[in-house]
């Protein structure tokens, strides 16, 4: 079943985040985290979608729409935080859930979704082809500070 994570699942979502990077910046204070997910739970334009398997958290991306005042002032969409279990990987979970957002976009009107990732594999490429993105539309330039 894929359907918004519930604001009782904050720990399962970080375990399940423990499985997108072998490395990772440190998680802050409990205080500072429960903020962070106070303020994206109040937020009407962040959806995050589980894959719910047996009562488990398996499969995860989070949806950021944003208005817009191009393109007939309809939004886009921006994919994040894609993650799948890693012992439940190659079983169709982060293409279901992928899917499934991507219908929720279109049906509130995004004009088009984009989705970055730092890995360079041609598998993973092909994943994410596989649900409709293309790696020829545009290019992606990442500032950081």
């Amino acid at each position: 079943m894929i359907r918004k994570i519930r604001k009782s699942e904050l720990s399962e979502l970080l375990e399940l985040y423990s499985h997108m990077h072998t490395q990772d910046d440190p998680l802050p204070n409990k205080h500072r985290i429960d903020e962070v997910w106070e303020i994206i739970q109040n937020d009407l334009k962040l959806h995050y979608f589980v894959l719910d398997h047996e009562n488990q958290i398996l499969s995860t991306c989070h949806l950021i729409i944003v208005p817009n005042l191009s393109r007939g002032s309809r939004p886009y969409g921006l994919i994040e935080n894609v993650v799948t279990h890693k012992r439940y990987r190659k079983r169709g979970f982060g293409k279901a859930v992928l899917l499934h957002t991507l219908r929720y976009a279109w049906d509130n009107g995004c004009y088009k979704v984009m989705l970055l990732t730092g890995r360079t594999s041609d598998a993973v490429f092909r994943f994410y082809e596989s649900v409709g993105f293309s790696r020829h539309g545009k290019q992606a330039f990442i500032a950081k500070p």
